[in-house]
């Protein structure tokens, strides 16, 4: 497909989302399923196209004077993709598949406006109505945090250690493009692209097939990480999901100990099978019932809330979420991570630790859900994250946000991540 042809697609995709109200990657399937003349380039051009416009979705309807899918899929190629109109409109020109020119009223709108003049939340591509929560957790910096959760994110990935160390993922990777990350200590990160380049299937590489790297972003890692798991202790990971931070803490245990992975939900606790079989883990019993848990109350080393929440910090992967997020489903998640904190504590023995992490950036959900906890539960005391962070990764230079050095967040304008809270807590032996 030409260039014209695949903007039509781009366009086709963004209507269905914006008509039946859907998740980006659905809808992308459901095109693909639709015209499978299209090759895999061809999809991923349309991909790129179609998250580059939802990325920066009011920015771009600004300047372009208009919110509709063609011009803000016309918008991305002139804003992102360092087109020029006049070389757009030549590249189109006799593609009989190309969708309509774009309107002079648009080309005319985004010939003059400049995006400084714009309302902050244009500015920052966020919703108006969580603007307050950037203020609160980033002050005068909270419009390059906005802006910077509107880019592309790269492809991050774990060298898992029970079967090969970074040097040799990387090594094995290198047509791929991959480097050792810059700050977590086991991470490989390949470059986001640009334009209509996609990234590798590294899925395919029969180095995943072996169970030497999962692929799993650099912030969620770090947190990983930052939980400090110990050789031979008893761990819970309470809110367990697909099990990235499980396997992550099953390879810094080095296979010693135990760790129990738990989910309430079990589609999405199903993948965790197969990955544990690929990474050659031996010291995981995954749960899907609450109730086999109840003779490990009060008798664990370390649990990890990985709490259900609003998904601010990974804008710049789903962006279609942030255009979906509301005050409702805000008010939900915070009744959710307070009964997950509350029923992960019974199973802190004296002396243990409770980690309580999320992937947003709103205070609402972080800073204030274990200040609320810690009020209620005086046996639990909040241990300095910062003196963790530094012990573990003062050599990478990178500096998350923090107020007092207790808790930390995670940004991809100050760690070069996806978006994640933590924070570390002991109860009192």
């Amino acid at each position: 497909m030409r260039l014209g042809g695949r903007l039509a697609g781009a366009i086709e995709v963004l209507t269905d989302i914006e008509t039946r109200r859907r998740p980006v990657a659905d809808a992308l399937k459901d095109w693909g399923l639709n015209h499978r003349f299209a090759g895999s380039g061809d999809r991923a051009a349309i991909g790129n196209i179609v998250y580059d416009a939802l990325r920066m979705r009011l920015s771009h309807a600004w300047l372009m004077d208009d919110d509709g899918p063609v011009a803000l899929a016309y918008a991305v190629l002139l804003r992102q993709w360092g087109m020029t109109p006049d070389g757009l409109a030549a590249e189109l020109d006799g593609d009989k598949f190309a969708p309509p020119p774009l309107s002079a009223a648009s080309l005319s709108a985004f010939s003059s406006r400049d995006l400084s003049d714009a309302p902050a939340p244009v500015q920052g591509d966020i919703p108006e109505w969580v603007v307050p929560a950037f203020t609160e957790a980033f002050g005068e910096a909270w419009l390059a945090e906005a802006q910077a959760l509107a880019g592309r994110p790269t492809l991050d990935l774990r060298a898992n250690t029970l079967k090969a160390s970074r040097d040799k993922v990387v090594k094995a990777l290198e047509r791929a493009g991959a480097l050792p990350a810059h700050i977590a200590r086991n991470g490989i990160r390949i470059p986001a692209g640009e334009g209509p380049s996609r990234l590798p299937n590294v899925t395919a590489e029969l180095s995943f097939q072996k169970g030497w790297f999962e692929v799993q972003d650099e912030g969620s890692q770090i947190v990983a990480d930052l939980s400090s798991p110990q050789e031979g202790e008893q761990v819970l990971d309470y809110c367990a999901g697909g099990g990235g931070k499980t396997l992550a803490m099953a390879a810094a245990m080095n296979n010693k100990g135990q760790i129990h992975a738990y989910d309430a939900d079990r589609k999405r606790l199903a993948p965790i099978i197969e990955r544990l079989k690929r990474a050659g883990t031996r010291n995981v019993q995954v749960h899907d019932d609450r109730r086999d848990l109840q003779a490990l109350q009060g008798k664990l080393d370390r649990v990890l809330v990985d709490a259900p929440c609003t998904g601010t910090g990974t804008w710049r992967r789903r962006p279609d979420t942030k255009w979906r997020l509301t005050e409702k489903n805000l008010e939900e998640r915070l009744a959710q991570q307070d009964e997950a904190l509350t029923q992960a504590a019974a199973f802190v023995r004296p002396g243990g630790h409770l980690v309580y992490v999320t992937c947003s950036v709103l205070p609402q959900e972080n800073e204030h859900q274990v200040a609320g906890f810690a009020a209620r539960n005086p046996e639990f005391s909040i241990l300095p994250a910062m003196e963790i962070w530094d012990r573990l990764f003062a050599r990478a230079g990178a500096r998350p946000h923090s107020r007092d050095g207790k808790t930390l967040t995670l940004t991809p304008a100050s760690t070069d991540t996806d978006g994640f809270f933590f924070c570390l807590m002991q109860r009192k032996a």
